[in-house]
């Protein structure tokens, strides 16, 4: 693979100390490379903008990705893979590097449902992105990124086990859609893909920016958003080395300031910068899509580890209204040995026993569609306080998910299930779901993962209610904008690179508009 014209300071200045200060001059700075900054980044060049993105973690490629999970975890991760909410009861997984996120996810590709769209405009004050007026960036961003259904030739036997069980239960499933060409079904999706197959920012959108004159500079880390008279001027940084020792200052001049870093990323910029938040919502409204597994012990091999990791989903247990009893999606979720040792119950002899049927287990998650508002806020290390306090709510509808994950395993043909909790509950008939107490279905008491942080510099018309406007502009700094997965007012109960991506793409004529008036 060619590798993308991107500028790393630091591997320039490797081994060095503070050397020099780096000053550009640009209509427009982009911080971050993941789904929404990498298209903001490319539709601003591509209007004959220059545009200077910063990404603080590395430029890597599919060369580098060795499918070793010791090795790729630090590389493509925050804090390493061990990310996580304050009580350390949720593990939040979150990309690093350019392409951020894209590079690890496992490509399902799902708009954004229009029943979600449909609420934030009636309950949350967004004009300007009804399914209607939404459909024009979910087409052209699918055929960017190459979107198609996954074919059944291509489904594992995880996913198989998901889809026999939903059918034997009468309940609604369907093949996923994914971003990939050429894939190997080789399994290590989240490790990122050594068969260059994922038709993502690092291998599409960043390359079509740097081709239409955008400057990437990966290693470099936003420190704050500089402001001057109410209005965004541009971005201090710092580049550092492959050993992440700084390097360099870079102060970008810009006329306008698209972030695009995460729902963790740019409300933590946001919160550094000392912005203007007279209704105090930078980082508030936080969604996660919490999530947690059931293993299904079969007879035959599964061989869950290899294939596609996820080509099928069930819907029956979801559903989009506020409040809904049926906030659950469910989907296969498998991993590699590390990662299953490391979260499989028990210890020595009972532990190697279940280790030794890893290729019988056939793993479901069921993913919380999340009411719980959490946040952001900056500790006293600078380094990101992610709070979240799940709602009884919300703890009722994931063990809900639970059960109905180990009723599809059963249905399937599973002949032991496994809630991976403190203590380990086990099952071998389908009829003791039925008197399950699931009150230990808790934080702290089950392993819970999240890999879609939302919501925290919310869109909206009403600045008491929300950060930026629905054009994607910060109501109280000018020339300030959003363009990430922190734009959402609620979940969407889904994966959501698509709908990062054509939110960026949507927003993207109005940076571009600003930047032309104040020329």
């Amino acid at each position: 693979m060619t590798r993308p014209a991107a500028t790393a300071l630091g591997s320039m200045t490797k081994g060095r100390d503070l050397v020099r200060d780096v000053t550009l001059d640009v209509d427009a700075v982009v911080v971050g490379t993941g789904a929404g900054g990498s298209i903001a980044a490319r539709e601003l060049a591509r209007a004959g903008l220059s545009v200077v993105a910063l990404e603080e973690g590395g430029h890597h490629t599919s060369l580098e990705f060795n499918q070793r999970e010791e090795q790729m975890l630090p590389m493509l991760f925050q804090e390493g893979g061990g990310r996580s909410t304050s009580d350390l009861a949720i593990r939040i997984l979150q990309g690093r590097g350019v392409g951020g996120s894209t590079v690890h996810n496992t490509n399902l590709c799902k708009r954004t449902p229009d029943q979600i769209l449909e609420l934030w405009s009636a309950r949350y004050g967004v004009t300007g992105a009804s399914p209607k007026e939404m459909l024009a960036s979910f087409e052209a961003i699918e055929r960017d990124l190459s979107v198609t259904e996954i074919p059944a030739s291509m489904r594992n036997a995880n996913n198989d086990a998901l889809r026999r069980g939903i059918e034997t239960l009468g309940w609604r499933g369907a093949p996923m859609k994914h971003n990939r060409v050429g894939c190997m079904q080789s399994g290590f999706c989240e490790l990122g893909c050594a068969y260059n197959a994922k038709e993502n920012a690092l291998k599409i959108v960043i390359p079509q920016a740097v081709g239409s004159g955008a400057q990437v500079y990966a290693d470099t880390r936003a420190l704050r958003i500089l402001v001057e008279g109410g209005r965004a001027v541009g971005v201090q940084a710092v580049a550092s080395d492959a050993d992440g020792r700084p390097v360099a200052m870079v102060n970008v001049r810009a006329r306008a300031v698209v972030l695009g870093a995460s729902a963790v990323g740019s409300a933590m910029l946001a919160l550094a910068s000392g912005l203007d938040d007279p209704h105090a919502q930078i980082g508030k409204g936080l969604r996660i899509h919490p999530g947690a597994v059931v293993a299904g012990r079969f007879d035959e091999p599964i061989l869950a580890h290899k294939g596609i990791p996820q080509s099928y989903e069930c819907t029956e247990h979801l559903s989009f209204e506020e409040g809904s009893d049926r906030r659950i999606w469910i989907i296969p979720a498998f991993a590699h040995p590390i990662g299953t040792a490391s979260s499989f119950p028990g210890f020595g002899a009972p532990h190697m026993r279940a280790m030794r049927d890893y290729t019988r287990y056939s793993v479901l998650t069921a993913m919380l569609h999340d009411e719980t508002s959490g946040e952001v806020s900056a500790g006293s290390d600078g380094r990101p306080v992610i709070r979240y306090d799940m709602t009884e709510a919300d703890r009722s509808q994931l063990a809900k998910g639970l059960v109905a994950c180990a009723r599809i395993l059963f249905a399937a043909g599973a002949k032991e299930v496994t809630i991976p909790a403190i203590p380990p509950v086990r099952l071998t008939r389908a009829r003791d779901l039925d008197s399950l107490d699931t009150r230990f279905v808790r934080p702290h008491s089950i392993p819970m993962t999240a890999v879609h942080p939302m919501g925290t510099m919310r869109m909206g018309d009403d600045p008491r209610t929300s950060v930026v406007s629905s054009q994607g502009a910060h109501h109280s700094v000018k020339g300030l904008f959003v363009a990430d997965g922190s734009l959402f007012p609620t979940s969407l109960g889904g994966p959501p690179q698509i709908s990062i991506y054509a939110f960026a793409l949507h927003l993207a004529p109005h940076v571009i508009d600003y930047v032309r008036r104040s020329l």
